[in-house]
């Protein structure tokens, strides 16, 4: 019998911002004069951490399994997608080793939330915060980041299989 190996899947995401919209990030409700658009709640960090962890898996991308073409998904909180992508990788008998994350946007500052959208990621996806990376950056004023446009998400997540 082979040894459990570790699979690595890579994440990205990306949403515009419009007005009307609550701002969420890793399940946290982030205040800002504008939201990401999107048949969820738009949280494009726990979209690219979805992605990522589905990659990992060798597994179809977000849109596969949450199309935003299904009404059952429309304003669905994010943690239910984290939730069903761990589900996969326990099906799988795997577990996941971490997860890495990283927030491009220009404005607002996000420091202050990312312990928090930490906490919610780990508890949907069932592991410990210590596994759980985010960081956020700008994207020094440059392309449609920049000028406040929208805001993107990248992640990379590991995941032990048997």
């Amino acid at each position: 019998m082979l040894p459990p190996m570790v699979h690595v899947g890579i994440g990205y995401d990306v949403h515009a911002l419009v007005e009307g919209r609550k701002l969420i990030l890793g399940g946290v409700v982030v205040p800002h004069d504008k939201g990401l658009e999107g048949h969820s709640d738009a949280d494009v960090l726990m979209h690219a951490v979805c992605d990522a962890v589905l990659g990992a898996l060798g597994e179809a991308d977000i849109g596969h399994f949450f199309p935003n073409t299904d009404p059952r998904w429309q304003g669905a909180p994010s943690r239910l997608f984290l939730n069903e992508a761990s589900r996969l990788v326990s099906f799988r008998e795997g577990k996941i080793v971490n997860v890495d994350a990283t927030l491009v946007a220009q404005q607002p500052k996000l420091s202050p939330y990312i312990h928090q959208m930490k906490v919610n990621m780990a508890s949907a996806l069932g592991v410990n915060i210590s596994q759980i990376g985010v960081k956020a950056t700008t994207n020094e004023r440059l392309g449609f980041i920049g000028r406040e446009e929208g805001m993107a998400a990248m992640a990379v997540a590991a995941v032990e299989l048997p």
